[in-house]
């Protein structure tokens, strides 16, 4: 049987925005592609193709999780019962709004999301405030290694979407906030592979306080779980 990925959702108005925001997504998947057409030869050779100055050519895209990702992180921050959480990429805010209705079905926290331009900051933030979940989110304007420096508290789970090149020096940073059990959600690694390479050899480390392996979504998903006994 086909589940509907909005069903986990308990309220109608965040389930009537997210439908919203997916669609809107959904529909510029193939401008995105076109835009990632010259570097296919790059990737089919498994190097880097990540471009220097993505996020100002991306500045009018989604570049949201799937529907069914969003699904699979709320129902993960759930059944961590997280009260705080971080995110590295918050765009329009897509993902932030399946985490920040999960830290308020689990009672209260904040999602702390980051962004590297302000517009589009204040679309995600504009969107939070549709769904009514603007008090559960900060989203802080600026370089994610700036932003999350300092104030997380004790992070429970972290979803690690930005740009690829930068996710290792991000998760790093925010290791030490990470509680025993904490969960780290990363897209794009089976899409993006050279440009993940040295992320997904970090994170099965175990020298690195981390379990991780890769969840078959369509662009290949990682999944670490920070362990107990994590130096």
């Amino acid at each position: 049987m086909k589940s509907n990925s909005f069903d986990v959702l308990p309220d109608e108005r965040v389930r009537a925005v997210l439908r919203r925001l997916h669609g809107e997504a959904d529909r510029q998947v193939p401008g995105v592609l076109l835009q990632f057409l010259p570097k296919l030869p790059r990737m089919l050779l498994g190097r880097p193709v990540d471009v220097p100055g993505a996020e100002v050519a991306f500045a009018d895209k989604y570049l949201a999780i799937e529907q069914a990702q969003g699904a699979f992180c709320y129902l993960t921050a759930r059944a961590l019962r997280a009260r705080t959480i971080v995110e590295f990429g918050t765009s329009f805010g897509v993902s932030t709004l399946w985490l920040a209705a999960a830290v308020r079905d689990n009672g209260g926290g904040r999602v702390i999301g980051t962004e590297l331009l302000p517009e589009k900051a204040r679309r995600a933030q504009a969107n939070l405030e549709e769904a009514g979940l603007a008090s559960f989110a900060e989203i802080r304007v600026g370089d994610a290694m700036q932003t999350l420096r300092a104030d997380l508290g004790e992070v429970d789970f972290m979803l690690n979407d930005g740009f690829p090149l930068r996710a290792l020096d991000v998760l790093k940073l925010v290791t030490p906030a990470l509680r025993p059990g904490a969960v780290v959600v990363t897209d794009n690694v089976g899409v993006f592979k050279a440009d993940y390479r040295d992320y997904v050899t970090w994170v099965r480390d175990p020298r690195n306080g981390f379990a991780s392996m890769t969840v078959p979504f369509r662009s290949g998903t990682e999944y670490s779980v920070r362990q107990p006994d994590a130096p």
